[in-house]
């Protein structure tokens, strides 16, 4: 079960005006899913993406680079799952430009206004055909108010759909942000085995978006890991409509600039968040915060070390308090001149160690006490500097191994 997660209802997701969704049942791998979903666009429409940094990137993500790189504008966007096109070479690039071609006939534009995503099992052909039969009805499908059912149709092993919607006021016009995503395992940072995709309705310069789209990314997905591994296919996309009215924010330090991206940052780290509450098998939703660092970089290096360890994530999952694990992590996490002497730890209230050593107040059935918790905040004081950072990961559990022993059938 989800780790305090709760489904998301059709009449709290806000349509994006500017935007309509169309969903349906193309059979990629099995019958009877939710498993090809259109986005559509209104000329003017700006977009930015941020990509896997796997070299060994699936075929869909390449087109996407290739299309944005080339200062395409976006008019459509076709999402599949149940197949990730990854790992098929050259004929997969050939599939994915076919995806594209497909849907731009419909709509009478060119295939390098389309971004294609697929997600699913890796090294299988995409099967263009079905796709290219489902079109029709996804597109018969299109409207503004169709977040729920797209955020269902891009789910693999997730168990439940991934949605949120907020408003801000910009210059005096109600802005409106919503987004989906997807992503329950293979995991990690640079991005995560996920999609995601964030549209709002303000109007923001096109030379801003793919700034836009990191800023967001590394203050949300970027900082989620369930078991360290790096996706092939992990994309994670913001549209601006541009239908709200305002002024066109030309520079994201601009006061317009920071309050639209501080409400999207809310919105993507809800959804980065629910990926992890969503972690397959996850029992806990760990927070890890690390202070005290000369850089906040080598406070990271020492948050995902933590939150990778398979000692550690397993140790929480049994309510064990073997709380050494931390600090060994903290030790190979790679700051070369760490002095141990000066660290601190802490789970949630109870002070652990103290001075890198274990603190005398602290008693094993606190410790305890905390880690039955469904949510635990893990923190360590480095005794550096003033920088710090903050990663968000989950617990290791049988049923973790159960789901992905039993993936492909």
């Amino acid at each position: 079960m989800p780790v305090n997660l709760v489904a998301p209802r059709a009449q709290d997701l806000l349509p994006v005006p500017g935007l309509r969704i169309g969903v349906t049942e193309a059979g990629v791998r099995k019958a009877g899913r939710k498993d090809l979903t259109v986005m559509l666009l209104e000329p003017g429409a700006a977009v930015g993406g941020v990509f896997t940094r796997n070299r060994f990137c699936a075929a869909p993500v390449q087109v996407c680079r290739k299309h944005l790189e080339a200062g395409h504008s976006v008019r459509a966007i076709v999402i599949n799952t149940g197949n990730a096109n990854a790992g098929t070479g050259e004929d997969g690039r050939v599939r994915a430009h076919a995806t594209c071609v497909a849907l731009a006939r419909h709509l009478n534009i060119a295939p390098e206004e389309v971004l294609p995503f697929s997600t699913g099992v890796i090294m299988e052909p995409l099967p263009v055909d079905r796709i290219q039969a489902g079109l029709p009805a996804a597109l018969a499908d299109a409207r503004e108010n169709n977040w729920l059912r797209a955020a269902e149709g891009i789910m693999t092993t997730d168990t439940l759909a991934k949605a949120y919607s907020r408003q801000v006021v910009i210059e005096g016009q109600t802005v409106t942000i919503t987004g989906i995503s997807k992503g329950a395992g293979m995991i990690r940072p640079n991005m995560a085995t996920m999609l995601g995709f964030l549209a709002t309705d303000a109007v923001v310069a096109p030379g801003l978006m793919k700034a836009l789209a990191t800023e967001l990314a590394e203050g949300s997905f970027n900082r989620v890991t369930v078991d360290g591994d790096t996706s092939t296919n992990d994309s994670f996309v913001v549209i601006a409509t541009g239908k709200a009215g305002h002024a066109p924010i030309t520079a994201l330090e601009s006061p317009a600039g920071r309050a639209l991206a501080g409400a999207m940052l809310e919105v993507a780290r809800l959804l980065a968040h629910a990926i992890v509450r969503d972690g397959e098998g996850a029992t806990k939703f760990i927070t890890v915060r690390v202070e005290g660092g000369k850089t906040a970089a080598e406070c990271r290096l020492a948050a995902y070390a933590i939150a990778h360890s398979p000692l550690v994530k397993t140790a929480f999952f049994a309510s064990d308090p073997n709380l050494g694990r931390i600090l060994a992590a903290v030790g190979y996490a790679g700051i070369e001149d760490l002095d141990q002497t000066k660290i601190d730890l802490f789970l949630d209230d109870v002070h652990v160690a103290v001075g890198g050593g274990r603190n005398p107040a602290y008693r094993e059935e606190d410790g305890q006490r905390v880690m039955k918790q469904s949510e635990i905040t893990v923190r360590v004081g480095l005794g550096r500097g003033t920088a710090s950072d903050t990663v968000w990961t989950c617990d290791f559990s049988h049923e973790y191994v159960t789901i992905n022993a039993d993936y492909r059938s």
